[in-house]
């Protein structure tokens, strides 16, 4: 009786902490709107660079953060599973590939800032500080999904998961498919529409 009482504790907390993140992503969402929508009206500007290409390691990146989402949804499916070893390799796999990805996200900045494009001063565009601003906000999130990450990584060492628990790898597998669709988003955003 006390195992029922405490799953359906478990089950009532974890539909209130899907609720607080879905409310998170939709707010995460209208911001990005909300910038890409400007980047739009700002290419009426007389100072608009139009012939702006991304350097390759965002497509690299790009890559690297679709495979880190299947990675988690690995990992989540192996914790539902009942196997942890499996799940382990999928979660450091997801941490890995996330690090990558910022890892290129800077080195893709360096090729950006050694083509002489600058988020401001004299050799800055408003494309180029665009750029800058949205995907800087991005990775901000991304480092928070980080941060969720790690802490599943830890509570999954400290075998908190199972297969009958298995919510905060599910919050966090969500949290990070959101932000790697939202940077597939950007990306064809940014390579498209010019």
């Amino acid at each position: 009786m006390e195992n029922i009482v405490a799953q359906e504790q478990y089950e009532k907390k974890g539909r209130a902490l899907k609720v607080m993140l879905l409310f998170a992503i939709g707010s995460i969402a209208m911001v990005f709107a909300g910038l890409t929508s400007a980047y739009v009206v700002s290419k009426s500007r007389p100072d608009w660079l139009a012939d702006f290409v991304l350097p390759i390691d965002f497509t690299i990146s790009t890559v690297a953060i679709v495979i880190s989402s299947v990675t988690m949804h690995l990992a989540l499916k192996a914790t539902k599973e009942g196997n942890v070893k499996s799940g382990t390799i999928y979660l450091i796999s997801t941490l890995i590939l996330g690090l990558l990805f910022v890892f290129l996200q800077f080195k893709g900045f360096g090729q950006v800032i050694s083509e002489g494009y600058f988020f401001t001063g004299s050799e800055s565009t408003i494309t180029t500080s665009f750029l800058y601003v949205i995907v800087i906000v991005h990775i901000a999130h991304l480092f928070g999904g980080m941060i969720s990450l790690l802490v599943v990584i830890y509570n999954h060492f400290k075998q908190k998961y199972n297969a009958e628990q298995y919510v905060g790898i599910q919050l966090c597998a969500w949290f990070w498919h959101f932000l790697d669709i939202l940077w597939v988003y950007l990306f064809l955003f940014f390579t498209f529409f010019k």
